[in-house]
């Protein structure tokens, strides 16, 4: 179980290190710093690995990917259920936004000092490619190894709902510590902070909600474009 839960903190900080290297063996005088900036295709990896995990676990229980997804659209609940996820999402905006804001003053005095540390330019092609496959796949992948994997294995291992739901989203929160790996504890603090109330709202949904689970894949995906979107603006 822990390596489920900590899989992805530790391959992003991998691939971001596979990349320094790259930049080292180049000449670059500081390579970790110009690694930071390549989040984008660190987490397109990683992802791609956790999809790989969660395929081997589906097959060995024998669901299908529409199944393990909760892709079973019923009419009689989509109604309900788009106007739940409609006053999640109005929930989750202030959630999301607040702590980031917050502990970025906080820790930094300043909200655009963390985010420029954050969002860099990288070669174009990578831009791209950032653009394109990071979405799609932390749709694919993030949300599906906390809740749809982690969390009812924690359940099945003696763990009540609640302890489950905060360690599934404690490690949900953890791993943004190495989305990209930054050597400064404040960013850490701040990369951490900024997301566990949300990663627990959402993990409370799921949770009662399971159905709701592809609902937010999409949520999630629309969110990290947008991200996605700065990186490749600045880089093109």
């Amino acid at each position: 179980m822990a390596a489920v839960l900590m899989h992805r903190l530790v391959l992003f900080g991998l691939a971001q290190a596979l990349i320094a290297a790259g930049y080292a063996v180049s000449g670059e005088p500081s390579p970790w710093s110009a690694s930071v900036g390549w989040w984008p295709i660190t987490a397109t990896v990683t992802n791609l690995l956790s999809l790989t995990m969660l395929s081997r676990w589906r097959k060995r229980i024998g669901e299908s990917w529409g199944r393990f997804y909760n892709v079973e659209i019923k009419r009689e609940f989509v109604g309900r259920d788009l106007l739940f996820l409609l006053g999640v999402v109005i929930v989750s905006a202030p959630i999301a936004y607040i702590p980031n804001i917050g502990l970025a003053h906080l820790l930094f005095g300043d909200p655009e000092t963390p985010l420029n540390m954050f969002v860099q330019a990288i070669p174009s092609g990578a831009a791209w490619i950032g653009l394109v496959l990071f979405p799609i796949t932390i749709a694919l992948a993030e949300l599906p190894v906390y809740y749809r994997w982690a969390l009812p294995r924690l359940v099945a291992a003696g763990r009540s709902g609640g302890q489950a739901l905060f360690i599934a989203a404690l490690w949900h929160a953890a791993q943004h510590i190495t989305l990209p790996l930054v050597f400064d504890v404040r960013f850490m603090l701040w990369r951490f902070g900024m997301f566990l109330p949300f990663a627990l709202l959402v993990g409370a949904v799921i949770q009662r909600r399971p159905r709701l689970l592809p609902y937010l894949m999409v949520v999630h995906g629309i969110i990290d474009l947008q991200v996605a979107w700065m990186v490749w603006h600045i880089s093109i």
